[in-house]
């Protein structure tokens, strides 16, 4: 390949940063991943792809209409955009409808709260709940709570989010989330409370899915809003007694039929072996699903896109695959797992995109650790798009973590998520926080890492430590 005076100043400034000109110049690979990332930074295409998403689909909750409207929207956009094939595999999702939330201090102090349903919440029984807070810092502290200590009682679990450029914070506290109703009910609590999962001041409650547990009551559960939380502390550092009432109108309906939506642009070479880039089709209900994750739709629908449009077709497959139901309990990542199992063994690596629209600053990979250093020089030329060469620790995301059990090498492509959870899950993730620059230098990563996986020639594998 003839390198442009573009690409050759671009290469250049590469082998100075990392050291290794006499490779690097003589590699066509290199040169390619160079002119991906260019065309990305130059296109306006990602940008374009999530707003035909938030607007004309809109919220997508799994095995709503809205579901079934984005695989018909995923379909139609995937196959006007160049890709050599254009699928889907249905996968059976369940059905939670959310109805509406309301609750209001009743005594000492009446005001009325902000507040959401949980994502696979029951109702409250009609009429609603009336009773008295009891506030846990921690899912910890609520779980070391004498039995049926909360007879009667709401459950409130007030603990805070921290914020970190990793996101780390919301490991920290999600368990509340996730776990909390179950806790409380064996306490006997007849509902429970969570300050919101999210680093925002706004009055605005963030959504998510919980979990029961068959052999203990199912009790209705909410989050609240992080200043609304900051309200029953202060209500109940003045008087122990807050009452409050709660009615929610949630529903289980069952299961749906929804589909993975699957994009292909044909290896060369090794068309039997696969990259897989991907990102999950479906939101929650409250906002417009923009980075949560219609950007991650976005940036590697593009990517996938880029790399059809090569004149020389790369050697292995690049599939680009928007899963179903990942809000839920990542239906469509552990469908796919299912339904591709004997064929695992052809998957080269993948990575997920689900984690908004900021920069993406540095890639980690998750491979034999006698590939690590091979595997980062070939992707030595992500560091002109400002991605740092990272260790070996990565996840691939969270519709292909679990890929690694079955032998699959990840990488994950680390985004800056400073801001990410002040909108995560709440009606304000909207395409307005998106900047157009940003998402494209996403997309522009995708590129360059799904075009050098697919012409690698070192193996990633055995992955050690394996669980099958």
């Amino acid at each position: 390949m003839k390198s442009s005076p573009l690409l050759l100043v671009c290469s250049l400034f590469l082998t100075t940063l990392i050291g290794c000109q006499s490779t690097l110049t003589k590699d066509e690979n290199q040169d390619v991943s160079l002119q991906l990332k260019q065309q990305a930074l130059d296109s306006n295409l990602a940008y374009e792809i999530v707003e035909s998403l938030t607007v004309e689909v809109g919220p997508r909750l799994a095995g709503s209409p809205q579901d079934l409207v984005a695989v018909q929207w995923a379909e139609a956009k995937l196959s006007t955009l160049g890709f050599d094939k254009v699928y889907k595999e249905a996968v059976q999702v369940p059905v939670w409808h959310r109805g509406d939330a309301k609750a209001q201090v009743i005594s000492p102090y009446p005001q009325p709260l902000v507040i959401t349903a949980l994502g696979g919440s029951v109702a409250t029984p009609e009429g609603g709940i009336t009773a008295p807070v009891a506030r846990f810092a921690t899912l910890a502290n609520l779980e070391a709570a004498p039995a049926d200590s909360l007879k009667g009682k709401i459950a409130f679990i007030d603990n805070i989010t921290p914020r970190f450029k990793n996101g780390k914070g919301y490991g920290i506290t999600v368990g509340g989330r996730s776990k909390g109703a179950v806790e409380a009910a064996k306490k006997g609590a007849v509902a429970i409370m969570i300050r919101s999962i999210g680093t925002d001041h706004d009055r605005m409650a963030h959504t998510g899915i919980m979990r029961y547990q068959e052999d203990v009551t199912k009790i209705p559960a909410a989050a609240m809003s992080n200043p609304d939380a900051d309200l029953i502390g202060l209500m109940l550092k003045r008087d122990p007694n807050v009452l409050v009432h709660l009615e929610l109108s949630a529903e289980n309906q069952g299961f749906a039929t929804s589909y993975n939506v699957i994009a292909e642009v044909s290896g060369s070479t090794k068309p039997d072996e696969i990259v897989l880039i991907g990102a999950h089709l479906d939101s929650w209900d409250e906002g417009t699903g923009a980075i949560d994750d219609g950007a991650g739709v976005a940036i590697v629908t593009t990517a996938g896109h880029l790399i059809s449009k090569l004149p020389q077709k790369p050697a292995r497959t690049v599939r680009v695959v928007l899963y179903a139901a990942e809000e839920v309990g990542l239906v469509g990542g552990k469908a796919y797992a299912k339904a591709h199992q004997a064929e695992l063994d052809k998957h080269y690596i993948a990575a997920e995109s689900d984690f908004g629209a900021g920069e993406i600053y540095r890639i980690d990979f998750k491979v034999a650790q006698q590939a690590l250093d091979a595997i980062k020089t070939h992707s030595a030329s992500m560091q002109a798009n400002g991605v740092e060469l990272g260790d070996n620790t990565g996840s691939g995301g969270p519709d292909v973590s679990m890929l690694p059990s079955y032998g699959v090498p990840v990488a994950s492509l680390r985004q800056d998520g400073t801001d990410y959870f002040d909108y995560h899950h709440t009606p304000n993730d909207t395409l307005d926080k998106i900047d157009p620059k940003a998402l494209a230098q996403n997309a522009a990563a995708y590129a360059q890492f799904a075009y050098l996986m697919a012409q690698s020639e070192i193996n990633l594998r055995p992955l050690q430590q394996q669980d099958k």
